[in-house]
């Protein structure tokens, strides 16, 4: 359909078993990515690019550890591994991902200053990358999105959809978490209250 696109999310190696902030079982999403692919006639990728020394490393933070937080101009944020980092290995396109029918490809998390999970908003919710404007423009008002990982760059992204307009489903097959806190649970059962389709 016309109106219809697949959005897949953050397929890096980094975020695929023997990555930088590998995971669990990320790559195997990738067959079932690959038919989606090839039955969808509008595919758009998001691609995680961060500069060396990013403020969302914990190696820029003295004393500070992964998965800790700190608090930032724009909210809290939480620290991860060094990832991601452009033009790295760890931020290509995970290699059996069959990428390239993609129409757009949208790097993310490129400012130094401002980390960013969703496909739409940096993480200060204001700052967007585009995407919905692109979106519109073309005419495309359902997505499917599927990706890395469930409970943080998808289920940001399928959350900023829904509040921009846009008819939202979650391909949890197609879909690994990382699951820090129960941050699964309640990152599905937001998505859920918004209106988003979980199949």
């Amino acid at each position: 359909m016309a109106e219809e696109a697949l959005i897949i999310i953050d397929v890096q190696n980094d975020f695929c078993p023997g990555g930088a902030l590998a995971v669990d079982g990320g790559d195997e999403i990738v067959p079932e990515l690959n038919r989606r692919i090839q039955t969808s006639e509008h595919v758009i990728l998001t691609q995680d690019w961060h500069p060396t020394g990013h403020s969302s490393f914990a190696s820029t933070h003295p004393g500070k550890s992964p998965f800790e937080t700190v608090d930032m101009p724009y909210g809290e944020q939480k620290l991860w591994p060094d990832h991601c980092i452009q033009g790295s290995r760890g931020a290509d396109f995970h290699p059996a991902l069959e990428w390239t029918r993609a129409e757009l490809v949208v790097r993310k998390g490129f400012r130094p200053s401002i980390d960013s999970y969703s496909a739409f908003f940096e993480n200060d919710h204001t700052t967007p990358t585009g995407l919905g404007g692109y979106l519109r423009e073309r005419g495309i008002r359902h997505l499917t999105m599927a990706g890395l990982a469930t409970d943080f760059c998808v289920a940001y992204s399928a959350l900023d959809a829904v509040e921009q307009g846009f008819s939202v489903k979650v391909l949890l097959e197609a879909c690994r978490g990382i699951d820090l806190a129960g941050s699964m649970a309640e990152m599905t059962g937001r998505m859920r209250e918004a209106g988003v389709v979980l199949a």
